[in-house]
């Protein structure tokens, strides 16, 4: 059976530009439009593709929400890589993306309207607010559905593992002699609980008892509330040795906090973020974080919604959690 890899390896396009070409999205030239059209047919990639619809019942489109309160959007390094290994591994299984939103032919909708309108065989949920009605009613939908970084009774989710990631950063630290650990840390979140409970866990059994003005909430990727809460931190005496930001993106506000205050990195106070991104890599010093790893994350996401549109009568809802690395940089001294 023709594959739409099939198609892009004729036109040497990518298979990313075929899926968008044959979904008529804007994005794609006209002419390249026409040739990956005109190549599809003559491949047998239509007639193909619609008897599999018919015989299976199903359209092969997977809706993702994707639902950024910061707008960010596709500039969110770590959204954006998981989102990115989420739609290789779901059009290499033939599958293509929707995007779910409220809004349906310029008239509000619900998520589950949307989805329904544009029937879609299952939903991975990357990103939204778990508490919106909305978002519960496509939850409890019959829908497949499977979730990152959140976990609902009876769907599957696939998660970071945020537990062991804070924990690894808190014991690099202590080797080094850190005794002085603050947190600021996200909004309350699924993902901020964990975390929550990997720093906590790892002080108790390292000894460390944690001032509760030593934990303070900025929420993820706003450089400017965490240089508020940074600078928080360095009034309080005595100060933390040793902070912990929320993400590394973030954290560019409480380094840019510090500095302003007159302290070096990592000589006066040691710091360390979360997520891994490349960015924490070019900046001086370079960051000691925790790399989520981004591709596996979307990769499970895709072939768990797979499995459970293709195989529902074996397919578990299980959780599926995925390890990371701690990256060495050069924000942490040795005490």
């Amino acid at each position: 059976m023709v594959s739409m890899k099939d198609i892009a390896r004729q036109c040497g396009v990518s298979v990313a530009t075929v899926s968008k070409a044959l979904n008529g999205q804007p994005d794609v030239g006209e002419e390249t439009k026409t040739r990956i059209c005109r190549a599809a047919e003559e491949m047998g990639y239509m007639a193909n593709a619609a008897a599999r619809a018919l015989k299976t019942n199903r359209t092969y489109n997977i809706g993702v929400l994707f639902v950024d309160k910061r707008h960010s959007g596709l500039a969110h390094e770590f959204f954006s890589a998981v989102l990115d290994s989420l739609r290789v591994e779901a059009e290499q299984s033939g599958y293509d993306i929707t995007f779910i939103s409220r809004n349906l032919g310029g008239r509000p909708s619900s998520y589950l309207q949307h989805c329904l309108y544009r029937g879609v065989d299952g939903v991975v949920i990357v990103s939204a607010d778990f508490h919106d009605p909305m978002v519960m009613e496509l939850v409890e939908s019959e829908l497949p559905v499977v979730t990152i970084d959140h976990v609902f009774n009876n769907r599957v989710a696939v998660l970071s593992d945020n537990v062991s990631g804070t924990k690894a950063l808190v014991r690099y630290a202590a080797a080094k002699g850190h005794k002085r650990f603050a947190f600021i840390h996200g909004e309350m979140t699924a993902v901020t609980e964990h975390r929550l409970i990997g720093f906590h866990r790892a002080c108790e059994e390292l000894g460390l008892s944690v001032p509760k003005e030593y934990l303070r909430e900025s929420a993820y990727h706003d450089t400017e509330g965490c240089c508020r809460a940074c600078k928080e931190l360095l009034a309080l005496d005595p100060r933390p040795d040793c902070v912990l930001f929320p993400d590394d993106y973030s954290y560019i506000g409480g380094m840019n906090g510090i500095r302003e205050a007159g302290l070096r990195i990592p000589e006066d106070i040691s710091t360390m973020g979360y997520d891994g991104i490349n960015l924490s890599q070019v900046i001086s010093p370079r960051l000691t974080t925790y790399r989520q790893n981004t591709g596996e994350m979307g990769r499970a996401a895709a072939a768990k919604l797979i499995e459970l549109i293709e195989r529902p009568k074996t397919a578990l809802l299980d959780r599926v959690i995925i390890p990371g690395e701690l990256i060495e940089g050069e924000s942490v001294a040795q005490r």
